[in-house]
């Protein structure tokens, strides 16, 4: 069973076509129930969900973040898939949002919009989402789902709390949860044929308010979520570059009036930002001349007006939500991670220095101690699940990595004490840690940190509870929580509660701490093997 969710407030205008359309659809309507949450609506809104026979649950006004989690609390369907009131799915809709959840190990996916309007505003507006899911499709991961066009697992959705409802106006809640999904590892995937048809914005106007608030929440959300202020998979680069462009140009332009022994000097900063903004325009423009040349008339000044709604906004944000109280707190700060990162590479660019004679030495000493590699790949899973190939030492006979393992404990990822598969120079690299050296260079690429939680292999995460899975918020470093207490002797429970300590408590002197606590316990060896 699937269960399809819209949030309603005042739609009587617009409802009565959005379920005609969900009455069409090509799966069998024994297959899907539809489930209308009315938002405190003045209108005739209920009677015309009753009307065409969908669950119509009544609430005090109280916003879509809100009404959508109602909706899911009752519904039956373990696929809960939402689109709004205004949205008309095409007549496949369902059926290929159903396709998108194929693969069990998706758990969220997104659809696209379309729009029949003839307007030049909406087709600039529909031009603008093109532009986004053509950035989508690029991309490796996904982390940013739309509710127009959206599906869950009812399971994960609920587990996770659903949309955050501090969020009191439809803006980005949405994004917000996919976000938060994404944090965690969980499969979310694009479903590229997945369309509703929409009415956009209509006029300028329209389209100014709508950017403002989406700026003004976002700079909300971004307190618990820093980490997308600079990418996300729905948002091409360009926009920002724009954005920081127009900021620049106002900001510097204000000043120059300001500063007149100056003035000139400032200007010319201004003009090379405003330069750098109406290049960056160019591909998008481009792109519309080959779509739909007239909207190519008026995209310059769209964007202008797109980039300073969105500012104008995110600074009204900053300021007029200052005082509300954050519903969560990130897995790390915008300057704990600008610090991190620069300890980082400063770090492994001295380890892989100083290292280099120790390094080549027993490159010598593994290739006459058995025949393979000197380097061992190996699939694992980092930040936000994605997953990399870690550098280490070959410390065992080669094609290990496919014989049966002689035991594994819970925890400790296939390493076992008397394993057969290592080596003799493999049982003191292991000793002294020195097959995970040229790990150093994982950390100076940016796929794991100096210190962090343990990098683990696919089949180990996809074995991981709800809870479990925080622990992918932050890079796996080469050090960490696990391996300055216990090691290899650790169960995946007290392991991932140590981790996420870690996480939920950072600092920069607990990064030292670990560092400092990490030589004696390689030189004592417990618990590595």
């Amino acid at each position: 069973m699937i269960s399809i969710i819209i949030p309603a407030l005042n739609a009587a205008g617009t409802l009565d076509q959005c379920l005609e359309a969900l009455d069409r659809q090509t799966v069998g309507r024994d297959c899907y129930e539809v489930i209308v949450v009315d938002d405190g609506s003045t209108d005739a809104t209920a009677l015309v969900a009753r009307a065409h026979g969908a669950r119509c649950i009544q609430i005090p006004h109280a916003g879509p973040a809100i009404a959508r989690n109602r909706g899911v609390a009752q519904a039956q369907g373990s696929l809960v898939l939402f689109t709004d009131a205004d949205c008309m799915p095409a007549s496949d809709w369902v059926e290929q949002m159903r396709a998108a959840f194929a693969d069990d190990e998706v758990m969220g996916a997104r659809g696209v919009y379309r729009t029949r309007q003839r307007g030049l505003v909406p087709r600039f507006v529909q031009q603008e989402y093109q532009d986004k899911y053509d950035h989508t499709a690029r991309q490796t991961a996904v982390d940013f789902i739309d509710t127009y066009s959206a599906g869950y697992r009812r399971a994960v959705f609920v587990e996770n709390g659903g949309f955050e409802e501090a969020f009191p106006i439809p803006s980005v809640e949405d994004q917000e949860l996919s976000f938060r999904l994404a944090a965690k590892g969980y499969r979310l995937t694009f479903a590229t044929r997945a369309a509703v048809f929409h009415l956009h914005d209509a006029t300028l106007g329209e389209y100014i308010r709508r950017k403002f608030w989406i700026g003004y929440w976002k700079a909300f959300l971004l307190r618990w979520h820093p980490e997308k202020t600079l990418a996300d998979s729905h948002t091409p680069l360009t926009q920002r570059v724009q954005l920081v462009a127009f900021a620049l140009v106002i900001g510097l332009g204000a000043l120059g009036l300001l500063l007149k022994p100056v003035r000139l000097g400032i200007w010319w900063v201004a003009a090379v930002g405003l330069g750098v903004f109406f290049v960056s325009e160019l591909p998008f423009v481009v792109k519309i001349v080959r779509r739909d040349a007239p909207v190519a008339v008026i995209a310059p000044a769209m964007l202008v007006c797109r980039a300073a709604a969105l500012g104008a906004g995110l600074a009204a944000g900053l300021v007029g939500l200052s005082a509300r109280p954050s519903p969560r707190r990130p897995a790390m700060s915008w300057s704990a991670r600008a610090v991190k990162r620069a300890m980082d590479i400063i770090g492994a660019v001295l380890a892989l220095v100083v290292s280099a004679p120790a390094l080549l030495l027993l490159s010598v000493l593994i290739k006459l101690d058995s025949p393979g590699p000197v380097f061992f790949l190996q699939e694992r899973v980092g930040v936000n699940g994605r997953k990399f190939r870690i550098v280490k030492r070959r410390s065992m006979v080669q094609g290990a990595d496919k014989m049966v393992k002689p035991g594994v404990g819970p925890g400790t990822g296939g390493k076992r004490p008397e394993d057969p598969r290592v080596t003799r120079i493999g049982r003191f690299l292991r000793r002294w840690s020195l097959d995970e050296v040229p790990q150093f260079w994982n950390v100076l690429v940016g796929e794991m940190s100096l210190v962090g939680p343990r990098p683990e292999e696919a089949q180990v995460v996809a074995g991981y509870s709800d809870w479990h899975r925080r622990r992918l918020a932050v890079k796996p470093g080469l050090s960490g929580p696990m391996q300055v207490t216990g090691r290899g002797q650790l169960s995946l429970d007290e392991r991932v509660r140590l981790e996420l300590e870690y996480i939920e408590h950072y600092t920069l002197w607990k990064d030292l701490a670990i560092l400092l606590r990490t030589i004696p316990v390689v030189i004592a060896g417990r618990g590595a093997y």
